[in-house]
């Protein structure tokens, strides 16, 4: 046992010698500079990455700005058209073109004839009521891909 432990030191000093040498601590020292140079280097790469994916989102919200910003271009463009101010006259004032005749009837007859049911009060049509299993469907989808309702 004893000669063991003798052999033991004796390559444990001779490793010790070893690290002494000058090729040796210039590798160690290289070495951890390229470690230093690596993380550094995966740093900036993480930060440029950040910032391409802000400029990636500003440059959309840019895109759908300017295509918000053209579609109110585009209904201005219609308001001010002979089409825009007939349907409004005959929505707002009950008139109708020349020749036209403007028969008046009452909401509960409306209803009671109409084949889609009627809101009346906003002038649109109700969309139907989704089954239940599409319902559910559309649940998870949201759920899943963080979507906001559609309306």
């Amino acid at each position: 046992m004893k000669d063991y432990i003798q052999q033991l030191i004796g390559a444990l000093i001779k490793y010790t010698k070893s690290l002494r040498d000058v090729r040796v601590l210039g590798l160690q020292v290289f070495i951890a500079i390229a470690i230093l140079v690596t993380w550094n280097s995966i740093g900036v790469i993480q930060s440029n990455y950040e910032l391409q994916q802000d400029l990636s989102r500003l440059e959309q919200e840019n895109l759908v700005k300017e295509l918000e910003n053209e579609t109110l271009q585009l209904r201005n463009l219609y308001y001010e058209t002979d089409q825009y101010l007939e349907l409004a006259a005959r929505k707002q004032f009950s008139k109708g073109a020349a020749g036209e005749t403007l028969i008046l009837v009452a909401d509960d007859v409306a209803r009671e004839y109409s084949s889609e049911p009627l809101d009346l009060e906003s002038n649109t049509v109700s969309a139907p009521e989704k089954p239940s299993y599409q319902k559910n469907f559309e649940a998870w989808m949201e759920f899943f891909f963080r979507r906001e309702k559609s309306l």
